[in-house]
């Protein structure tokens, strides 16, 4: 296939028209950029004993020996300090209703500290037939909601997994977009004996700046009477669920799990008095003991490695729609069945796991890591700990369109960066208008898979997903070296005609992610534009 540009709104990466290009993938160093920094510092510092032991008067030596004690010194200072990211998570059973209007108080958009990644796991999304499909083309309403309010905020959905009525998605700040990599869904049904996706588990996995994180939205079996089904149908979910990555094949093999959803565990045992008298009273923590997860964690062994907060708020089912209160409807009768109002339930969870260590350690303990909400883990790396403080959990209770109120969880990942730098550095040459062909020139900065199926992409500043892109072209049908500069040109037909803000990204066909992302720059008015007097379109805020 020659360079001319592609058209169309599909990823070029997953097309099936890809026409006669070859795909070509390079090979990459399975060492880490972390060991390689350990292997130079290991030879910086052996130079400089060998340079010690030579040492004499000879000034040649004394400046060796300080030469090799800056570069030590500052392979030592590339160590990455502990950054902190802010992670919001939402679960939410919509009960197959239409998005609010305003969903800004349930991703606490005007507090402080802001986001950095936003998982938002939905369950009974409407999945009527005909629903179902026109979503499948041109993507959910809740999909699109989301989207149109975190995008001019530049944060960008960076992946996405459906299975009928359970939704997950993942928004990430532009800044770390580079560092999400790896990314790989999967979904698992487990209705009708597992042939059917009314109940299951959808999951996203990716490693974030080298930490291997998967999350897991769940909606499992209802009823009081099935908490052991409940319990099983998870183990199931964990068994059969599995990615194509040799270092984290399945679930549990990640540094970090997250599941969450409507997990429908219910409070036995109590009468719908005390319940209530409990919940208006705010005694939660007499309801705890009757908690069927809270039982069944006491009981199983692989749920014991899950985590979870203390449940001082609400229970979250089931209400009345568009009101606070607890169910009020009366008993009826259906297919000759007797009906009865529900009990409050904590029926919408968040949980973590941090894969546990082979030997604590005794400074762990000394830093109190060990505490219900914090946790720490190194994998068998010593210098690339991760640490999870959850901040918040609540639920909030001013939504109304479903009989279930939305639960927040909101997490401190404190973590060192096993890298900070774009694995592609992509910049735009010179000034970008459509009178004239646009130049983009590409670096690769770090050995990884590339392909002659990557592509770099052209987006409006406040762009929604990789694929929400104005142009793209395939990056040339040669495999780069590291350092080695390479240039593509956009046909002037394909560039917008308007001035505007634009940034490049360089999209992964093997990692399935943005890996690279230019600078904002502006593209200049064409004089097409002035002579037709054409104007932008405004565009969810942003003009386009």
């Amino acid at each position: 296939m020659s360079e001319s540009l592609k058209t169309g709104m599909d990823l070029p990466c997953v097309s099936d028209g890809v026409g006669d290009r070859v795909r070509s993938d390079s090979t990459s160093s399975t060492a880490s950029q972390g060991s390689k920094g350990r292997l130079l510092l290991r030879q910086r510092l052996s130079q400089l004993l060998t340079c010690v032991e030579d040492l004499s008067s000879d000034d040649e030596a004394n400046e060796e020996v300080s030469r090799t004690l800056a570069e030590a010194f500052q392979l030592c200072g590339n160590i990455s300090p502990r950054e902190t990211l802010r992670l919001h998570m939402v679960t939410w059973n919509v009960a197959t209703a239409e998005p609010p209007d305003d969903v800004t108080s349930l991703l606490y958009l005007d507090t402080q500290p802001t986001t950095d990644l936003y998982v938002i796991g939905l369950q009974e999304v409407n999945a009527a037939p005909l629903k179902f499909l026109s979503d499948l083309l041109l993507e959910d309403s809740w999909s699109h909601h989301f989207m149109n309010t975190l995008a001019p905020r530049e944060y960008i959905k960076v992946s996405s997994v459906r299975m009928q009525g359970l939704l997950l998605l993942v928004f990430s700040k532009k800044i770390h977009v580079p560092f999400i990599r790896d990314i790989q869904t999967t979904y698992t049904r487990t209705g009708l004996f597992g042939y059917w996706g009314n109940k299951g588990g959808v999951s996203v996995r990716f490693s974030l700046y080298g930490h291997m994180m998967c999350f897991v939205n769940c909606h499992l079996a209802a009823h009081m009477d099935y908490a052991l089904q409940r319990v099983d149908e998870f183990e199931y979910i964990l068994e059969t669920q599995d990615f194509d990555l040799v270092n984290t094949p399945s679930v549990r093999d990640h540094k970090v799990v997250f599941w969450f959803g409507d997990l429908n565990f219910r409070i036995a045992d109590h009468g719908m008095h005390f319940l209530r008298s409990s919940i208006n009273s705010g005694r939660f923590n007499l309801l705890w003991e009757r908690d069927q997860l809270l039982t069944m964690r006491k009981k199983e062994p692989f749920l014991q490695e899950f985590e979870e907060g203390p449940l001082k708020f609400k229970p979250t089912y089931k209400f009345d729609l568009n009101s606070d209160t607890y169910d009020t409807s009366s008993k009826k009768k259906w297919l000759g069945f007797n009906g009865k109002k529900r009990k409050p339930a904590w029926t919408d969870r968040i949980l973590w796991r941090i894969k546990p260590k082979n030997t604590p350690a005794a400074e762990d303990k000394e830093e109190g890591w060990a505490s219900t909400s914090t946790h720490h883990s190194d994998d068998g790396q010593d210098e690339y700990p991760i640490k999870v403080l959850q901040d918040t959990y609540t639920c909030d209770p001013s939504y109304g369109v479903s009989d279930h109120k939305p639960v927040i969880g909101i997490f401190d990942l404190e973590m060192r960066k096993q890298s900070d730098c774009p694995l592609v550095c992509v910049c735009p040459e010179g000034h970008w208008s459509a009178d004239q062909e646009a130049v983009v020139s590409y670096t690769v900065l770090e050995d990884f898979l590339s392909s002659t199926w990557d592509w770099i992409g052209l987006y409006k500043v406040g762009f929604k997903t990789a694929s929400d892109y104005a142009t793209y072209i395939w990056v040339k049908d040669q495999l780069p070296e590291v350092n080695e500069v390479l240039k593509v040109c956009f046909n002037k037909k394909a560039v917008p005609a308007l001035s505007g803000d634009y940034v490049l990204g360089y999209f992964s066909y093997n990692m399935q992610s943005i890996v690279g992302l230019s600078n904002n720059f502006q593209i200049i008015e064409s004089k097409r534009a002035v002579r037709d007097g054409l104007v932008p379109q405004d565009v969810n805020g942003m003009n386009k």
